[in-house]
């Protein structure tokens, strides 16, 4: 390859605003046909493992919303983002681990990954000793995958109850990720069934492949990386 030539990656940075608002445009399709507003559809723009320069091109672009996996890679990138543009929504999507929950709390707006009642306990408990406890999302293992995290669809009524009644959390909808090897239509489904019987509005469901499919069985928020900033740059 030319060393002068761009990567793939670079490539695709140039183009992402090109890129965000074709996958706006897929979503509000998508919604159309499922007689749903646009508008009531968030794009997560899931920025895992994507510099903060690149990243700087979706915000240059005027999007605000973005998903992390990681407590430390975000720290790395974001206070800086997020004093430069104050109004940015920021969304934990990747496992929590207790050790990092008071680092999450102060620099997350949204954690999407809570699964299990000690976590939610130690979210609310940081929370109020930092003042700015986030909202949350319920993680839903709807395929009941041993090495994936979330809970299980039986137990998620016991969890959201004891986020809400015990520890004094605003919990704001469920989010799933479906087996790499099933129908996600069926987990999607799922999700939206348990929402309803608790009184749930928000589902944080689809990424790349399938958010169309997501938004018809009543995604909120679809989480997509790739189709916006293209393939993820190795890890160093």
């Amino acid at each position: 390859m030319n060393p002068i030539e761009p990567t793939a990656a670079q490539t695709a940075a140039l183009d992402i605003a090109a890129n965000l608002a074709t996958v706006e445009a897929e979503i509000a399709a998508a919604a159309r046909a499922a007689a749903r507003l646009a508008d009531a559809v968030t794009l997560v723009a899931v920025a895992k493992t994507q510099p903060a320069a690149v990243v700087a091109r979706a915000l240059a672009a005027g999007h605000r919303v973005f998903g992390e996996n990681r407590v430390q890679e975000a720290e790395g990138k974001w206070p800086a983002l997020k004093s430069a543009y104050p109004d940015v929504v920021l969304h934990l999507i990747g496992p929590l681990q207790r050790n990092k929950v008071r680092r999450a709390v102060r620099l997350f707006d949204v954690i999407e990954t809570i699964d299990r009642a000690e976590l939610a306990r130690a979210v609310a408990e940081a929370g109020r000793e930092e003042g700015m406890t986030p909202e949350i999302f319920v993680q839903v293992n709807t395929g009941e995958e041993p090495q994936k995290a979330g809970v299980f669809p039986e137990e998620t009524d016991v969890l959201v109850a004891a986020c809400r009644d015990d520890f004094g959390l605003f919990v704001r909808g469920l989010m799933c990720i479906p087996p790499v090897d099933e129908e996600p239509s069926l987990h999607f489904a799922l999700l939206r069934e348990i929402a309803r019987r608790n009184g749930l509005h928000e589902l944080s469901m689809g990424m790349s492949a399938d958010f169309a499919v997501a938004v018809r069985f009543g995604a909120t928020h679809v989480r997509v990386g790739t189709a916006i900033f293209g393939g993820r740059p190795a890890p160093e």
